[in-house]
């Protein structure tokens, strides 16, 4: 690389228009003597030939500026503007060898009208690029953050907000429900996202999301803001009610006493701040049932019966309770669902008890009519804990005969008559398999027992590949009420499918 003692000229007054206007535009001063360099790069190339590349350059401490011609040493000259032979090269520099670049000096620019007002349009343009890349990255700094500002204008209740440097646009769904803004308004809102735009960035705000709320309590109460109480969970239905789950790890604070404040005045100051939306501040628990019992509060809860697995939880409250635990149009359940990630199914107790006494009656029936046995022992079994035919037939001996009323006898008798009913059940099934003329090879796959096999032959699903052919929610479908989970219909899918991979 090599440079000539090029001509030059010094302008010291361009350093004071770029201290003027980097300071004006709150960016870098080298941002904007960058703007200028181009703006002489875009002039030299009109008065020295477009195909030229042209590099200008401004001393930071001078301000002279010089204009070089870009020369590049190359072995086969394709363009001759701006590409030049090893032999050219050593005429400038003896040293020059093939990639070497060579800056030839051309004359200084005598700015005239036109060439002012070329050069002025680069560098504003220039300016408001950066000026729209600093937004841009001071306000992404800011997503997840409370801001504040002014309302512009409302259109069709879209707000747009001034933040000063910057406009900001808030949608009507993010807006609390009663909520009226006018222009010269001050408000608060949530930074959910910045996004770049031709005419700067895209500030978009809410004041009903989860994080604004979160948001709130990290302002008011100094223990979430230090980290000494943490948020878990946020469930809102904006302007009308909100659930808040808070886990405190100093064990000497409680986390809903200080959300709450002296008086209330912490969460006061939230409550107005939203519209006056009411607000339950709820301690998290690692014990899902507690949990769930406080997140329906104010109800009263007398039994939760909990399927970890599928995260589901049945709630059984007072008759007189119900209303109270549903909360208007299913508020309260609701916002509980949302806040504890559980599914919730409220009961009455007068309504589990009788569909307890439906399943009773059903489990004590198919005992009745399976093992030829009179109600009162088919009762016993019920009582005793016994659901299915198989759990009679297969359980030890001497768990049955511990049931009080039951011998020896009376229990290997059971233990017969449910063997004897499973094995003719398996032959009257396997008749029908053959019947429908369903393949053997679906009898090898682990999961399935005969009585699915025969309701899948029914639905016409006869051999492995027709099994593999079905989604997993086809096949739920088809078997419905016969898995816990859809692991268990993934597998059996899989399962059909081992021959397509071995092929």
């Amino acid at each position: 690389m090599s440079e000539k003692e090029g001509l030059s000229v010094v302008r010291p007054e361009l350093l004071q228009i770029a201290e003027a206007v980097a300071r004006d535009k709150s960016i870098e001063q080298n941002i904007v003597i960058e703007a200028m360099e181009q703006a002489i790069q875009s002039v030299a190339k009109k008065k020295y030939g477009q195909d030229l590349e042209v590099k200008a350059s401004i001393d930071e401490k001078t301000g002279e500026i010089k204009i070089n011609r870009v020369l590049h040493v190359v072995d086969n000259i394709e363009d001759s503007s701006n590409q030049i032979s090893l032999e050219e090269g050593k005429g400038y520099n003896k040293d020059a060898k093939l990639g070497d670049t060579i800056y030839d000096p051309l004359p200084p620019i005598d700015f005239g009208r036109v060439a002012a007002q070329t050069a002025k349009q680069v560098i504003v343009q220039r300016v408001k690029e950066a000026d729209k890349e600093r937004q841009f990255i001071e306000f992404q700094d800011k997503q997840g953050q409370i801001i504040n500002g002014v309302v512009k204008r409302v259109e069709y209740g879209n707000v747009f907000l001034d933040l000063g440097k910057a406009e900001a646009y808030m949608r009507k769904d993010d807006t609390i429900a009663r909520e009226t803004f006018r222009p010269g308004d001050r408000v608060r809102a949530y930074i959910t996202s910045v996004k770049k735009d031709l005419n700067g960035p895209q500030i978009y705000l809410s004041r009903t999301c989860n994080d604004f709320m979160a948001a709130l309590f990290s302002q008011e109460v100094p223990e979430i803001y230090d980290g000494i109480i943490k948020i878990i969970s946020v469930a809102r239905d904006p302007g009308s009610r909100a659930k808040i789950a808070v886990l405190s790890n100093d064990k000497t604070i409680d986390p809903v006493g200080a959300c709450v404040g002296m008086r209330g005045s912490r969460v006061q100051a939230i409550v107005n701040e939203l519209q006056g939306e009411k607000i339950d501040i709820i301690t998290w628990s690692e014990d899902a049932a507690s949990f769930i019992v406080n997140t329906l509060s104010p109800a009263e809860v007398t039994k939760v019966v909990l399927d970890e697995e599928n995260k589901k939880v049945e709630v059984i409250v007072p008759d007189d309770q119900l209303s109270l635990a549903i909360g208007r149009k299913g508020q309260n359940v609701r916002l509980a669902s949302q806040v504890s990630k559980w599914e919730i199914t409220i009961l009455t107790e007068g309504a589990e008890s009788e569909r307890r006494q439906v399943e009773l009656k059903k489990e004590t029936q198919t005992f009745i009519d399976a093992l030829v046995i009179d109600d009162v022992i088919a009762h016993l079994l019920v009582s005793e804990g016994f659901k299915s035919i198989e759990a009679v037939a297969y359980v030890p001996l001497e768990e049955l005969q511990s049931i009080e009323g039951f011998d020896e006898n009376l229990a290997k008798e059971l233990k017969e008559r449910a063997i004897a009913y499973l094995d003719e059940k398996e032959e009257e099934l396997e008749k029908e398999r053959v019947k429908l003329g369903i393949e053997d090879e679906m009898k090898e796959i682990e999961g399935l027992d005969q009585e699915m096999i025969v309701i899948l032959g029914k639905n016409n699903i006869k051999t492995k590949n027709d099994l593999a052919d079905l989604s997993s929610d086809e096949l739920l479908e088809i078997l419905e009420g016969k898995f816990d989970n859809n692991e268990e219909a993934d597998k059996i899918i899989m399962k059909a499918r081992e021959d397509w991979f071995k092929e």
